[in-house]
């Protein structure tokens, strides 16, 4: 009875989550520098923030922040911060010590913790991502459909989006992808840092429609 409205949200939310954006960037970043653990990580972090916009979209939070510029902006700015904030340390990124590599010196292994919260953040505190489900649960998806229905689209919207930046964490985790990658060494970081900062620049710029 709802597949045709399941099939509406599964598409619009495949354009969405498809589109390069803070999420896809952070997941990149982490893949490449730390590898697949960290990436697959971050990429259930950013999965597990889904269920926090779901929640709020089906409680009708998500319409008060909508319509409250204090609320929004200041959602805006947390975000725009964070991503300042890792852009900015990306940005600092120094060579490695030609002496530390010939020595094996292993680098600092990234957490699975330190990953997960990079991407529940990184989406979690995204507006864009809050005016998405609510226009989402609001717009295309019909108000008199049962809230377990609507439940049921959350979760398959919280597993597609880990399921699918899990792909790109193995994409760009791959040895070869690496060390590609590696052979820029800290320009890279440079270069995801301009990426992130850039993000956090246009996200403070974000106004309420």
């Amino acid at each position: 009875m709802y597949w045709t409205e399941f099939l509406t949200v599964a598409f619009i939310h495949l354009l969405a989550v498809a589109s390069p954006g803070p999420d896809f960037a952070v997941v990149v970043r982490e893949s490449v520098t730390h590898g697949r653990r960290a990436g697959t990580w971050t990429a259930l972090g950013v999965g597990s923030a889904i269920f926090l916009h779901v929640t709020y979209s089906l409680l009708g939070i998500g319409l008060i922040v909508s319509q409250s510029i204090v609320l929004f902006n200041a959602l805006k700015w947390l975000a725009a911060a964070y991503l300042l904030y890792i852009g900015i340390k990306a940005l600092r990124a120094r060579p490695a010590d030609p002496a530390a590599a010939e020595g094996g010196a292993a680098p600092v292994a990234r957490t699975a913790r330190g990953a997960y919260v990079a991407g529940f953040v990184t989406n979690g505190l995204n507006p864009k991502a809050t005016l998405f489900f609510l226009s989402l649960f609001t717009v295309v998806i019909n108000p008199h459909t049962p809230l377990t229905v609507q439940a049921g689209y959350g979760v398959y919207l919280a597993c597609a989006t880990a399921i699918w930046f899990c792909l790109v964490a193995l994409l760009f985790s791959q040895q070869r992808v690496r060390a590609g990658f590696a052979r820029m060494g800290h320009w890279f970081d440079r270069m995801m840092g301009v990426v992130l900062v850039g993000l956090g620049i246009k996200l403070a710029f974000t106004e309420l429609r």
